[in-house]
This record gives C-alpha cells, sequence and structure tokens, in this order.
C-alpha cells in the first residue's frame, strides 16, 4: 500500500514535468521514522527498493541510501504537523523563483494555495542551516519555493502534498504567460 501511494505520486510528478527522471525527492512519516526515496531512484518506475526506511532524529545502517535532501525532510518533520513531502522542481514555478520573493497563486491556485514565498537560502544559509530556514518557512505556508532550487509541499497525505505542487505550477504558468504578454504587448 505505501510502495503504491508513492508510485502514484511519482509517475504523476515525472509525466506532468515536475521532475527529471533522477530529481526530487517524496516521503512520508511513520512515528518516529520516515519513509523516503532513494538516491537517484526513477520516480516513473518506483519499486520497494527505492524507499528508504530510517529514523527522523538518528541515522541507521539504510541511511546513506536515502535522498540527498534527508536533513530537510527530517527538520520539516521535527518543526511542523506534516505527515508527508514532496520535493519537486516544477520548471515555470522554479523560473519565477529566481525573480520573484513570492509568487501569488492564479484564480484556480488561490482555492488550493494562498502565496508561496520564495526562500533564499543563501543569504541565511551562514547564520542558519538549509534545511532549518525551510523548515521554518513550512510552519506557515502548505508549499515553498527554494530560489533556484524548487518546490518543497507538506500535506498529511502525499496526494495532498501533490495537489499544492500541481497548483502552484499551473498557477506558474499561467504568471510566466501573462508576463511573456506584457513584453510582447510593450513591443507592438
Amino acid at each position: 500500500m505505501i510502495l503504491s501511494q508513492f508510485q502514484t505520486v511519482g509517475s504523476d510528478l515525472f509525466v506532468r514535468g515536475l521532475v527529471s527522471s533522477h530529481s526530487g525527492n517524496l516521503s512520508i512519516k511513520l512515528g518516529d521514522h520516515l519513509i523516503i526515496t532513494r538516491r537517484d531512484s526513477m520516480f516513473n518506475s518506483l519499486q520497494e527498493n527505492d524507499l528508504v526506511e530510517t529514523g527522523i532524529s538518528k541515522n541507521d545502517r539504510s541511511t546513506p541510501l536515502a535522498a540527498v535532501d534527508l536533513a530537510i525532510h527530517r527538520a520539516i518533520y521535527r518543526e511542523t504537523q506534516a505527515l508527508a513531502i514532496v520535493h519537486a522542481h516544477p520548471p515555470h514555478a522554479l523560473a519565477l523563483s529566481l525573480h520573484e520573493t513570492k509568487t501569488v497563486p492564479g484564480v484556480e491556485g488561490l482555492s488550493v494555495i494562498d502565496d508561496v514565498p520564495v526562500v533564499d537560502c543563501e543569504t541565511g544559509a551562514k547564520a542558519e542551516k538549509t534545511e532549518n530556514i525551510i523548515a521554518r518557512a513550512l510552519k506557515e505556508h502548505r508549499i515553498i519555493l527554494v530560489n533556484g532550487h524548487g518546490s518543497f509541499a507538506i500535506g498529511q497525505l502525499l496526494e495532498e502534498a501533490l495537489n499544492f505542487t500541481t497548483a502552484l505550477e499551473q498557477s506558474s504558468q499561467v504568471l510566466c504567460l501573462l508576463k511573456s504578454l506584457q513584453v510582447s504587448s510593450v513591443k507592438d
């Protein structure tokens, strides 16, 4: 049952172009443990050996196999009520994160997500670890963008976090189209 949840969400992210063949990561919290996708797993064809169970607060034998963002997932679970995390690289949202401090969802996205902050971990990384900056931002938002890195969405289920991720990307596509129309109308 757990594998099928990861497979459904992973495949949907891949098919929609929100992750490349080996990018992003998914996790769920189970008590004081978490299950996270394996480092460099392929979202379009996740198998049982692509899921790594490890502690939220401590390492074990399987920890080295976990996704590179394991520290971020651990911090989010320690600081929020999340039971699931989706980290993706939605291209339009990612592009906006390089130029904006927040994105405002379009009309359709407003019913699912509020303003989405763009967190700049480069400026804060000297004083505070990246995972703490991201976890703190997710205390107030269901989804955030990390400047140039992608989105982190939280929920009670992977499907809920996926919903926030797809709403963000759809809103970002509309914003990018509007910005391109404004540029082209200036030239006319």
